[in-house]
């Protein structure tokens, strides 16, 4: 999608420059309010595309940190969306070190410490968390916190997506999972239905080929996709499967 955009003239950009022209768009993912100042002090147009669910954790991430909480943020340190809400909070932090990022339970091990000594402790999550680490989470902080608020702010559609994709999975002997493999949704709905049944997870439909004897010797083969893959994406891989 980002090439067919590029195609359209409508450029990523990594750093933005002195000065600006035209319309900048901030992506679904969001970005700090910070980011918002300089696109427009450098004289871009904004527009804003934060997706409404990410606004909600970063809302929801700003007033815990306001209200003096020790905000743990459950998700991909490195992910765009998870370096915007860890930004916007720490910016409504007294102590940018009362914001933490925790990719997994072992993350949270490490500063046990610190949240027992915290005297309230708030979590949000990436949107595309899954609900097994969100309640795994909450079984372990629920035991050492004084005081222990929970934002549950899983995308409603990924948690549907994921619900759906393991009936299916039930009912499959391989299941194909389409989408970017830097998809943080995307992913995670691979890891999850690897546990159910037989799972590959690519990119396009020429991909299948390398998996050619595992679908030929499969009965029923289930397919779902990221939130993020385009529907003629997922539709091509549809009509390899059938010649396969």
């Amino acid at each position: 999608m980002i090439s067919e955009l590029n195609d359209l003239g409508i450029k990523t950009i990594y750093s933005l420059p002195d000065k600006g022209e035209g319309i900048c768009i901030i992506r679904s993912h969001g970005e700090s309010i910070d980011v918002f100042e300089q696109v427009q002090k450098c004289g871009f147009e904004l527009v804003d595309l934060t997706c409404f669910d990410v606004k909600k954790v970063q809302n929801k991430a700003m007033e815990l940190a306001k209200s003096d909480y020790f905000v743990i943020i459950l998700g991909g340190k490195e992910h765009p969306e998870v370096k915007a809400i860890c930004a916007n909070a720490q910016m409504c932090a007294k102590n940018k070190e009362n914001v933490y990022v925790a990719e997994n339970l072992d993350a949270l091990r490490k500063i046990e410490e610190i949240i027992k000594g915290a005297a309230k402790v708030g979590v949000v999550l990436q949107t595309t968390q899954t609900r097994e680490y969100l309640f795994e989470v909450v079984d372990y902080l629920s035991k050492i916190c004084k005081v222990l608020k929970v934002e549950n702010t899983i995308c409603p559609s990924t948690s549907l997506r994921q619900s759906e994709a393991k009936k299916l999975a039930k009912e499959s002997d391989l299941m194909v999972v389409v989408g970017s493999k830097k998809s943080a949704n995307t992913t995670h709905l691979a890891q999850i239905l690897s546990e159910i049944t037989k799972t590959i997870h690519i990119e396009h439909q020429d991909e299948l080929d390398e998996y050619k004897n595992i679908i030929q010797d499969s009965e029923n083969i289930g397919v779902t996709a990221g939130a993020s893959t385009p529907d003629s994406i997922i539709n091509k891989v549809l009509d390899k499967l059938k010649i396969i």
